[in-house]
Protein backbone atom coordinates (compact mmCIF):
# COMPACT_ATOMS: atom_id res chain seq x y z
CA UNK A 1 0.00 0.00 0.00
CA UNK A 2 1.67 3.30 -1.27
CA UNK A 3 1.85 5.80 1.71
CA UNK A 4 -0.80 8.63 1.76
CA UNK A 5 0.57 12.34 1.44
CA UNK A 6 -2.42 14.29 0.47
CA UNK A 7 -5.66 13.37 1.67
CA UNK A 8 -9.22 15.53 0.24
CA UNK A 9 -12.31 15.84 1.87
CA UNK A 10 -15.72 16.70 0.68
CA UNK A 11 -17.32 19.30 2.18
CA UNK A 12 -21.82 18.44 2.86
CA UNK A 13 -22.90 15.13 4.50
CA UNK A 14 -19.29 14.65 6.00
CA UNK A 15 -17.59 17.42 7.87
CA UNK A 16 -21.23 19.00 7.81
CA UNK A 17 -24.93 18.20 7.86
CA UNK A 18 -26.74 19.60 4.71
CA UNK A 19 -30.36 20.46 5.00
CA UNK A 20 -31.71 21.16 1.28
CA UNK A 21 -35.02 21.39 2.60
CA UNK A 22 -34.19 24.39 5.37
CA UNK A 23 -32.68 26.25 2.43
CA UNK A 24 -35.98 25.36 0.40
CA UNK A 25 -38.24 26.64 3.13
CA UNK A 26 -36.08 30.32 4.08
CA UNK A 27 -36.47 30.80 0.10
CA UNK A 28 -39.74 30.32 0.46
CA UNK A 29 -39.87 32.77 3.63
CA UNK A 30 -37.91 34.84 1.66
CA UNK A 31 -39.65 35.32 -1.37
CA UNK A 32 -43.34 34.28 -1.28
CA UNK A 33 -42.73 31.20 -3.77
CA UNK A 34 -43.93 27.84 -2.63
CA UNK A 35 -40.34 25.69 -1.62
CA UNK A 36 -41.17 23.12 -4.61
CA UNK A 37 -41.50 25.76 -7.26
CA UNK A 38 -37.83 26.93 -5.88
CA UNK A 39 -36.32 23.64 -6.25
CA UNK A 40 -37.68 23.20 -9.91
CA UNK A 41 -36.80 26.40 -10.93
CA UNK A 42 -33.28 26.78 -9.16
CA UNK A 43 -31.53 23.00 -9.02
CA UNK A 44 -33.89 21.11 -11.39
CA UNK A 45 -32.65 22.45 -14.54
CA UNK A 46 -29.11 22.36 -15.80
CA UNK A 47 -27.68 25.91 -14.55
CA UNK A 48 -26.23 24.24 -11.04
CA UNK A 49 -24.12 21.74 -12.12
CA UNK A 50 -23.22 23.74 -15.34
CA UNK A 51 -21.95 26.62 -12.61
CA UNK A 52 -20.19 23.84 -10.51
CA UNK A 53 -18.12 23.11 -13.61
CA UNK A 54 -17.27 26.22 -13.78
CA UNK A 55 -19.74 28.54 -15.33
CA UNK A 56 -20.54 31.34 -14.46
CA UNK A 57 -16.98 31.54 -13.28
CA UNK A 58 -17.12 34.50 -10.69
CA UNK A 59 -19.06 34.84 -7.56
CA UNK A 60 -21.12 38.20 -8.74
CA UNK A 61 -21.63 35.78 -12.13
CA UNK A 62 -23.31 32.97 -9.90
CA UNK A 63 -25.46 35.26 -8.23
CA UNK A 64 -27.12 37.18 -10.54
CA UNK A 65 -27.84 33.29 -12.09
CA UNK A 66 -29.33 32.41 -8.76
CA UNK A 67 -31.23 35.76 -8.51
CA UNK A 68 -33.11 34.96 -12.02
CA UNK A 69 -33.86 31.17 -11.61
CA UNK A 70 -35.05 32.02 -8.24
CA UNK A 71 -37.36 35.44 -9.37
CA UNK A 72 -35.74 37.32 -6.42
CA UNK A 73 -33.38 39.91 -6.32
CA UNK A 74 -30.97 38.50 -3.28
CA UNK A 75 -27.40 39.72 -2.34
CA UNK A 76 -24.56 37.97 -1.52
CA UNK A 77 -25.31 38.49 2.60
CA UNK A 78 -28.57 37.02 2.45
CA UNK A 79 -27.56 33.92 0.26
CA UNK A 80 -24.66 33.46 2.39
CA UNK A 81 -26.66 33.68 5.93
CA UNK A 82 -29.20 30.85 3.77
CA UNK A 83 -26.14 28.47 3.45
CA UNK A 84 -25.12 28.72 6.68
CA UNK A 85 -28.14 28.33 8.59
CA UNK A 86 -28.58 24.95 5.95
CA UNK A 87 -25.39 23.45 7.52
CA UNK A 88 -24.59 22.26 10.90
CA UNK A 89 -20.44 21.59 11.58
CA UNK A 90 -19.83 17.90 12.61
CA UNK A 91 -16.92 18.44 15.58
CA UNK A 92 -16.22 14.84 15.91
CA UNK A 93 -15.31 14.13 11.98
CA UNK A 94 -13.34 17.95 11.81
CA UNK A 95 -11.89 17.23 15.02
CA UNK A 96 -10.35 14.28 13.19
CA UNK A 97 -8.96 15.99 10.33
CA UNK A 98 -7.37 18.16 12.28
CA UNK A 99 -5.14 15.29 13.75
CA UNK A 100 -4.49 14.70 9.92
CA UNK A 101 -2.07 17.91 9.76
CA UNK A 102 0.74 17.20 10.81
CA UNK A 103 1.25 13.92 8.92
CA UNK A 104 -0.47 14.90 5.39
CA UNK A 105 -1.62 17.82 3.07
CA UNK A 106 -4.59 18.63 3.43
CA UNK A 107 -7.62 20.13 1.12
CA UNK A 108 -10.78 20.24 0.54
CA UNK A 109 -12.97 19.58 -2.67
CA UNK A 110 -16.82 20.39 -3.01
CA UNK A 111 -18.70 20.11 -6.05
CA UNK A 112 -20.17 23.93 -5.79
CA UNK A 113 -20.08 27.07 -7.97
CA UNK A 114 -17.31 30.34 -7.07
CA UNK A 115 -20.66 32.04 -4.88
CA UNK A 116 -19.82 29.28 -2.05
CA UNK A 117 -16.11 29.71 -2.46
CA UNK A 118 -16.61 33.37 -1.66
CA UNK A 119 -18.68 32.65 1.14
CA UNK A 120 -17.10 30.10 3.22
CA UNK A 121 -15.55 32.29 5.69
CA UNK A 122 -19.41 32.58 6.11
CA UNK A 123 -20.69 29.55 5.78
CA UNK A 124 -18.35 27.03 7.17
CA UNK A 125 -15.08 29.15 9.35
CA UNK A 126 -14.10 25.51 10.45
CA UNK A 127 -12.89 24.35 6.86
CA UNK A 128 -11.16 28.17 6.33
CA UNK A 129 -9.56 27.26 9.61
CA UNK A 130 -8.07 23.44 8.70
CA UNK A 131 -7.76 24.10 4.62
CA UNK A 132 -6.68 27.48 4.51
CA UNK A 133 -5.97 28.62 0.62
CA UNK A 134 -6.55 24.45 0.24
CA UNK A 135 -10.48 24.75 0.68
CA UNK A 136 -11.80 24.09 -3.08
CA UNK A 137 -14.86 24.46 -4.82
CA UNK A 138 -14.79 22.49 -8.46
CA UNK A 139 -15.86 25.46 -10.32
CA UNK A 140 -12.33 25.90 -10.24
CA UNK A 141 -11.04 23.15 -11.98
CA UNK A 142 -13.88 23.64 -14.60
CA UNK A 143 -15.46 20.14 -14.14
CA UNK A 144 -16.86 18.44 -11.48
CA UNK A 145 -16.92 15.23 -9.13
CA UNK A 146 -17.22 12.56 -10.25
CA UNK A 147 -15.80 13.71 -13.42
CA UNK A 148 -11.34 11.81 -13.26
CA UNK A 149 -10.36 15.34 -14.30
CA UNK A 150 -11.26 17.48 -11.41
CA UNK A 151 -9.16 14.87 -8.92
CA UNK A 152 -6.60 14.98 -11.27
CA UNK A 153 -6.27 18.35 -11.47
CA UNK A 154 -6.44 19.28 -7.88
CA UNK A 155 -3.68 16.52 -7.02
CA UNK A 156 -1.02 18.48 -9.83
CA UNK A 157 -1.97 22.02 -8.60
CA UNK A 158 -0.19 20.65 -5.44
CA UNK A 159 2.23 18.37 -6.68
CA UNK A 160 0.89 15.03 -5.70
CA UNK A 161 0.44 11.71 -7.54
CA UNK A 162 -2.77 10.32 -7.68
CA UNK A 163 -1.22 7.15 -5.96
CA UNK A 164 0.11 9.27 -3.02
CA UNK A 165 -3.29 10.93 -2.54
CA UNK A 166 -6.90 10.26 -0.81
CA UNK A 167 -10.36 11.18 -0.84
CA UNK A 168 -13.19 11.08 1.29
CA UNK A 169 -17.13 11.84 0.19
CA UNK A 170 -19.94 10.89 0.76
CA UNK A 171 -21.05 10.11 -2.65
CA UNK A 172 -20.39 6.54 -3.79
CA UNK A 173 -19.81 8.31 -7.44
CA UNK A 174 -17.48 10.60 -6.65
CA UNK A 175 -15.39 8.18 -4.82
CA UNK A 176 -15.67 5.93 -7.78
CA UNK A 177 -14.54 8.81 -10.20
CA UNK A 178 -11.29 9.74 -7.66
CA UNK A 179 -10.41 5.93 -7.65
CA UNK A 180 -10.70 6.10 -11.28
CA UNK A 181 -8.29 8.89 -11.39
CA UNK A 182 -5.49 6.87 -9.27
CA UNK A 183 -6.30 8.16 -5.69
CA UNK A 184 -7.60 5.71 -2.73
CA UNK A 185 -10.85 6.54 -1.82
CA UNK A 186 -13.40 6.43 1.46
CA UNK A 187 -17.20 6.57 1.14
CA UNK A 188 -18.09 8.74 4.18
CA UNK A 189 -20.60 7.04 6.63
CA UNK A 190 -19.38 7.22 10.07
CA UNK A 191 -16.39 9.01 11.68
CA UNK A 192 -14.94 5.43 13.45
CA UNK A 193 -15.54 4.01 9.44
CA UNK A 194 -13.32 6.70 8.70
CA UNK A 195 -10.75 6.40 11.40
CA UNK A 196 -10.54 2.88 10.02
CA UNK A 197 -9.80 3.80 6.94
CA UNK A 198 -7.34 6.63 8.24
CA UNK A 199 -5.58 4.19 10.32
CA UNK A 200 -5.17 1.44 7.41
CA UNK A 201 -2.79 4.01 5.86
CA UNK A 202 -1.21 5.09 8.31
CA UNK A 203 -2.80 8.48 9.05
CA UNK A 204 -3.87 8.21 12.66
Amino acid sequence: MPDIRFVVFDMDQVLYDYDHQTRLKLLEQLTGRAAAEIDRAVWGGPQEAAAEAGSPDTPEGYLAQYAELLGYPIDFGTWADIRRKMMRARPDVLELVRRLKPGADLALLTNNGMMLKAALPTCAPEVVEIFGEKAHVSAEFKARKPDPSVYLRLCKKYGYAPEESAFIDDNPANVAGAVEAGMAGHVYTTVDELLGFLGRHNLV
